[in-house]
């Protein structure tokens, strides 16, 4: 089995020291962060400028209850699966706003390594069945195969 592919992941959280926090556990858990992002205008450009593979979206950043339209753009505009990070998941409007998940905050090592081999596994999953071969030429059979199926 295959190595799973570091994540490029944008950290958008206006609490200094909890995305130095968590920019360092992403890093120890082999991903690569790529920007850290404290307003809905900088996320949005961050997003759009670096192409993410995930992003860490708190629901309350410096310029107000700005993270669920960061997390729709992102998702929506951007392609960039989004898990948020909140100690009020009520805030989580129904349709979740693109968001493949929530991290409950005060997060955990635990909680972040979970959601991280949720995410790396969805995408492996979707990986596999899009690569799945239906069809097989011939010649990319050896003569020993072809041969035995006569006998």
């Amino acid at each position: 089995m295959s190595e799973v592919k570091p994540l490029r992941i944008l950290i958008v959280e206006d609490e200094f020291l909890i995305a130095l926090e968590l920019e360092s556990l992403l890093q120890d858990a082999g991903h690569d962060v790529v920007g850290i992002a404290a307003s809905s205008e900088e996320a949005v450009a961050l997003g759009r400028e670096l192409a993410p593979d995930l992003a860490f979206v708190d629901i309350h950043l410096a310029d107000g209850l700005t993270g669920i339209d960061v997390a729709r753009k992102l998702s929506d505009q951007h392609h960039v699966t989004v898990l948020f990070m909140t100690a009020n998941a009520k805030r989580i409007p129904e349709d979740f706003a693109g968001a493949r998940g929530v991290i409950a905050k005060p997060y955990t090592e635990r909680g972040v390594k979970e959601a991280l081999a949720y995410i790396t596994a969805e995408q492996a999953q979707e990986a596999a069945s899009t690569d799945r071969m239906t069809f097989i030429p011939f010649d990319a059979m050896s003569p020993e195969d072809s041969s035995s199926k006569r006998s």
